[in-house]
């Protein structure tokens, strides 16, 4: 059974920065995939950044400049910089990590940013 477990999340002042971690229970296991989405009070969950196993990177206009995703596939973990942060980031933030036959998702951290 795969379980992706998040950390990082807080409570953070406008413009600071925080950096999620997303580890997934397993080792010998390569997923392809992997990223991150948030879902705002009210509002409907949303991407925010994707990695390939390749590397490649992509981004929703709302991070763009300000998030960096990453990730160690030796570790089965993916990362989350956020930089230069606003109230409008606050959210509970999920990763998320893709085989070929299945998309597993961790339980969420919450980010707020607030003075």
């Amino acid at each position: 059974q795969v379980q992706l477990v998040e950390s990082g999340g807080g409570l953070v002042q406008p413009g600071g920065s925080l950096r999620l971690s997303c580890a997934a229970s397993v080792r010998g296991f390569s997923f392809n995939a992997m990223g991150w989405s948030r879902r705002a009070p009210g509002k409907e969950r949303e991407l925010v950044a994707t990695i390939t196993n390749g590397g490649r990177t992509g981004y929703a206009d709302s991070g763009k400049g300000r998030f960096t995703i990453s990730r160690d596939n030796a570790k089965n973990t993916v990362y989350l910089q956020m930089n230069s942060l606003k109230p409008e980031d606050t959210a509970v933030y999920y990763c998320n990590a893709d085989t070929s036959m299945k998309q597993y998702w961790g339980q969420g951290t919450q980010v707020t940013v607030s003075s």
